[in-house]
């Protein structure tokens, strides 16, 4: 059983002082209702996720009382795209006919501050400071700068883009374009990454409407239908966020894993994709992530960035609304912004950002803590 997407509804990324997280949900579930042409009594199931507003089945309060089953998620930042194989499965599996995903998040200002012990790890990992993921970030990429090549002006591009296509997007958080050499000569947080290089916890809500792709067109004339979805979790000698230690023999990551089941399940390559939504929770990781999800060799990201190649008119479009970096990232609704931007590409309905040249597969990556990825493939 095939699956398709018929409706995507999204509530602005950033800063909301008079909503509070779940009625960003709620806001985005009516627009993504609105978009299928169809009522909350019309759906059969939901899945969903919200780190730091509250539970996401809560939205039942404010969509209505219907008995839906409702399941909440919860997969550090790969909750939305966990949300969306959670909902791929149940139709596939011909269970339901149609349902709703939806996420949302409203974070205080700062730092995620995650707990050690949640994760597994002792309370000593925490006291040393090891837990601020903007140092694991950073020692990251200075290695992989060191290994391929990779320029701090490349950084600095990979921001400078994202806050170009954000002003292009009415939905995101931050919407002013900021040079290269603003970015490269803002605050350091942590070497070599600047404050403009980084992604903040925000707010915001995203839900979309699924249903089995040989009823699509009851409900849209675009539909965009799931091609692949899969999430692989870190396999040992796989070096990930929130790690203790780092195993002598190296492996790949789930970000690897998880594209090459993508790949395979939709029978297409990296080369057939027209455009891609990476997580960039920094500017360092959508440079790795690049290679990771087999869009490239290792090291090659210094001239494809440095051409412009990852810009909305090049050959491989990355983020297109301005990923995490211009966004921000509420958890429960970071992975559905990927999807719900994909599904506007894919419908041509993108505006100033439309990536040229009528696009037809897409792509979305998400990685979430202590070493989780999620990848769909999308086609109109």
């Amino acid at each position: 059983m095939d699956v398709a997407i018929v409706g995507i509804g999204i509530h602005p990324f950033g800063r909301t002082p008079s909503r509070s997280g779940l009625q960003q949900g709620a806001y985005a579930a009516r627009l993504a209702l609105k978009d299928a042409g169809v009522a909350w009594s019309d759906m059969q199931f939901a899945f969903g996720g919200s780190a730091s507003a509250g539970s996401a089945d809560a939205l039942v309060n404010e969509l209505g009382l219907t008995g839906i089953p409702f399941i909440n998620v919860a997969n550090g930042c790969a909750t939305g795209g966990s949300s969306l194989i959670s909902a791929y499965n149940a139709i596939k599996s011909g269970e339901y006919d149609i349902g709703m995903v939806a996420g949302f998040d409203k974070h205080d200002r700062g730092a995620f501050n995650a707990d050690p012990e949640a994760l597994g790890i002792g309370r000593w990992y925490g006291e040393l400071g090891l837990m601020m993921t903007t140092q694991f970030f950073a020692m990251k990429i200075q290695k992989y700068m060191h290994d391929y090549g990779i320029s701090r002006e490349t950084l600095a591009k990979v921001s400078e883009k994202a806050f170009i296509n954000a002003s292009m997007n009415p939905n995101a958080w931050r919407r002013e374009p900021i040079g290269v050499e603003e970015i490269a000569n803002s605050q350091m947080v942590s070497d070599p990454l600047t404050k403009f290089m980084f992604c903040s916890p925000s707010e915001g809500g995203v839900a979309l409407v699924l249903c089995r792709a040989d009823q699509a067109r009851r409900y849209t004339d675009t539909p965009v239908y799931l091609k692949a979805a899969t999430l692989k979790s870190r396999r040992y000698g796989s070096f990930e966020v929130f790690a203790p230690s780092q195993a002598l023999q190296q492996v790949d990551g789930p970000t690897v894993d998880a594209s090459r089941a993508a790949f395979e399940m939709a029978g297409v390559g990296p080369g057939d994709i027209d455009v891609m939504q990476l997580q960039d929770t920094e500017a360092g990781a959508e440079v790795m992530h690049m290679a990771e999800n087999g869009f490239c060799e290792h090291g090659e990201q210094e001239f494809l960035i440095q051409s412009g190649a990852t810009r909305i008119g090049g050959r491989m479009p990355v983020n297109t609304d301005g990923g995490c970096i211009a966004n921000g990232e509420p958890i429960g609704a970071s992975g559905l912004r990927q999807v719900y931007e994909n599904v506007l590409q894919l419908r041509g309905h993108a505006g100033e950002r439309q990536v040229p040249g009528n696009p037809r597969l897409a792509y979305t990556h998400v990685y979430g803590a202590p070493g989780i990825s999620a990848v769909t493939l999308l086609q109109n």
